[in-house]
Formats: structure tokens, C-alpha cells, sequence
């Protein structure tokens, strides 16, 4: 999973993404100017299994960050990015747009005023634009191709993209639309912008932090939108959270009414919104969590963990994470009847505890 952190230019994304994934902006910019870095996904569920088996190996899920140049308005009309920016941008599963809501007479907003809704809705049109140019492109070609020889595949593809287009000149982004399964796969090549879940992170300033809600009223309209979230954080305290020993963290977090860090925040709204949750195997050899859609079976479950295991899949011992804790054992949870064997149907649940039987 892979999320780009993009933005106005001096909005804090450096900062943030330091933030999030322990890297110094040193060490950052020796990565280049749009460093990449993996983080490992917080999970007291997998901690808890790795006391109880003490594993050699304990591997949590992880997410990709990637920090893109800054983005500056267009003219309204055509899209300010490049195509090399584009084609980094649609690599990702979901966009962390941050805003800056945050004051500093050393770095001065590019535009000359602090108004973080105003760089939003410049963002969210560029997102637009680009969105409505890949259809324009798209649709001319499609339109002289239906001319030459009507396909059925191509009248459908033409029909969605109509769709896409309307709504998109109506200036509302492509993540409010609804399509069916037949549509998406017509359309899911084109990795459109507007339809990736979009985070907005709002760049507070340190002081504005205990009146979070306040400062984010103006955003409640975003916040409402489906598969959209509005998160508030200050960068700069997100960097200390990280440099923090453990024994200063609590009263650290007390003292600014922080209920926990940025980061667990922003992954637990990108698992919200792209629909994830997380399956454990567990051994003396390795405990591990895995990313899967809600709504996978327990097939294609199987295959994420191996090709083999999928194909030669027989069935599935399966115990909710709670009932085994409760349990304190497996042999306990099968005493209990909590232990289930389920068939290639099963839909896996958030916390569902594995193991696979199969044969090759």
C-alpha cells in the first residue's frame, strides 16, 4: 500500500513526512527530491500474539510513504502538473494532502496569506483537471474507434466515461461516485485522482492543537465526503512525539490534549477509507499480520500468502483474536468450540487468526 504526501510548497510536508516515518529531512533529501520510506503499522494485537508465541520473526504491516514536489495552482483552466509528476501521483492508493493552517513570519505562505480551505480547493482542482484531461484525451480516441468498428467493450467505456466526465465539470471529484463492478474495471487503468481516497492533513499551529475541533470546523463539509477524511496535527510536534523516550511520551501528549500520535491517526483513516483490515498467522517461527481488502474469502486470502496455499487450499482454522486471547491457547479455543473450520467462502474478519490446510 502506498500513500503520496503532496501539497502546497511550504505546507510542512518534509516535516510531516519525517514525522511519520522517523526519517530526518537530512537523511531525506539524501534520498532525493521525493524520498520514499516503508513504516510498519501499529498493532498492540500483533505485539500481544508475539508475547504469547515469541516468534523468531515478528512482521507487522506496512505502509509506503512517498513525498512528491510541491503542488502550485494552475490557471484555473488547464492542469499546472507535469507528466512525470502525474505519473508518480496515480502510482499511489491514496493521496495525504497537507494544508498549512499554521503561521511563521520566517517562512512565508507562497501566496502571501495563511488559508488552508483556499489551498485545498486548488489542490482538488488541479486533481480535477488532470482528471478531466486523461478523459478528453480518452474520449476522442474511443469516440473515432466506436466510428471504425463499434466494440460493445468500447460503447461501455464511453458511457462511464460521459459519467466521469459530467461529474468532474460539475467540479465534484470522482470519490463521490458510485460504480458498479463492471464499471470500475472499464475504468480502473486510468488510476484517476480524483477517485483515490484522499486524507487532508491540516497543519496546525502548536497552539491551536488543544482547539483542534475549532480550527476544523471550516472542513466539515470534506470531512462528510465519502472516502475523505480531515485530520489535524502539527508537524513540528509530531517530530518531537518521535524524539521523545517513552517515559516522557504520555505527559507529553497530556499536556496538549494529543490522544495519540499523527501517525496512528493518519493509517487508521487510510484503512477506513480503502475498505482494510488485518488477518494474523501465527507460529513459533513468525507471527504476521496481513493487509487484505474487507470483504476478501478466505482463498484469496490464502493466496496473499502464497500461490500454493490458495491453489491447493482444503480449509481454513479461523478464531477471532479476541477469543483467543480469552481463550489463553489454541488447544483451549478448541475445547471452546471458538476454533472454526471455514471453506473457500468464508469471508475473513479484521482479527481473524489463520492457518491454512492445503495440499499440493
Amino acid at each position: 500500500m502506498k500513500i503520496c504526501l503532496v501539497g502546497p510548497p511550504l505546507s510542512g510536508k518534509t516535516v510531516l513526512f519525517a514525522a511519520l516515518t522517523g526519517m530526518a529531512p537530512a537523511e531525506a533529501a539524501a534520498h532525493g527530491a521525493e524520498p520514499v520510506a516503508v513504516v510498519k503499522v501499529p498493532d498492540d494485537r500483533v505485539d500481544r500474539l508475539a508475547e504469547i508465541y515469541k516468534p523468531k520473526k515478528k512482521i507487522q504491516a506496512t505502509i509506503e510513504f512517498s513525498e512528491l514536489a510541491g503542488v502550485a495552482a494552475g490557471d484555473g483552466r488547464k492542469t499546472g502538473f507535469s507528466e512525470q509528476f502525474l505519473g508518480k501521483l496515480r502510482t499511489a492508493d491514496a493521496l495525504l494532502l497537507v494544508v498549512r493552517a499554521f503561521g511563521d513570519p520566517a517562512v512565508p505562505h507562497p501566496r502571501e496569506s495563511v488559508d488552508p480551505v483556499r489551498d485545498l480547493r486548488d489542490a482538488e482542482t488541479e486533481f480535477l483537471l488532470s482528471d478531466l484531461a486523461v478523459i478528453e484525451k480518452r474520449f476522442d480516441r474511443l469516440e473515432k474507434e466506436i466510428a471504425a468498428k463499434k466494440s460493445d467493450r468500447d460503447v461501455r467505456e464511453l458511457a462511464v466515461l460521459k459519467t466521469c466526465r459530467a461529474h468532474l465539470e460539475a467540479e465534484r471529484p470522482l470519490r463521490l461516485l458510485e460504480f458498479k463492478p463492471d464499471e470500475e474495471l472499464l475504468i480502473r487503468g486510468y488510476r484517476f485522482l480524483t477517485q483515490k481516497p484522499l486524507i487532508v492533513a491540516v497543519n496546525l499551529d502548536e497552539e491551536d492543537i488543544r482547539r483542534e475541533g475549532e480550527v476544523l470546523a471550516p472542513f466539515a463539509g470534506w470531512a462528510e465526503q465519502a472516502n475523505t477524511a480531515v485530520i489535524g496535527l502539527s508537524a513540528r510536534i509530531e517530530m518531537e512525539l518521535r524524539e521523545l523516550p517513552d517515559a516522557e511520551l504520555k505527559a507529553f501528549l497530556a499536556d496538549y490534549g494529543i490522544t495519540r500520535p499523527a501517525r496512528e491517526k493518519l493509517i487508521a483513516a487510510t484503512y477506513r477509507l480503502m475498505g482494510l483490515l488485518s488477518f494474523f498467522t501465527v507460529g513459533q517461527d513468525e507471527v504476521k499480520a496481513w493487509t487484505i481488502r474487507d470483504g476478501t474469502k478466505a482463498l484469496a486470502a490464502a493466496g496473499e500468502i502464497h500461490s500454493d496455499i490458495e491453489r491447493g487450499f482444503i480449509r481454513a482454522e479461523v478464531v477471532p483474536f479476541s477469543e483467543f486471547i480469552a481463550a489463553g491457547s489454541m488447544a483451549e479455543c478448541r475445547t471452546r468450540g471458538t476454533l472454526r473450520l471455514e471453506g473457500k467462502e468464508y469471508q475473513v474478519q479484521d482479527g481473524d487468526i489463520i492457518n491454512f490446510r492445503f495440499a499440493v
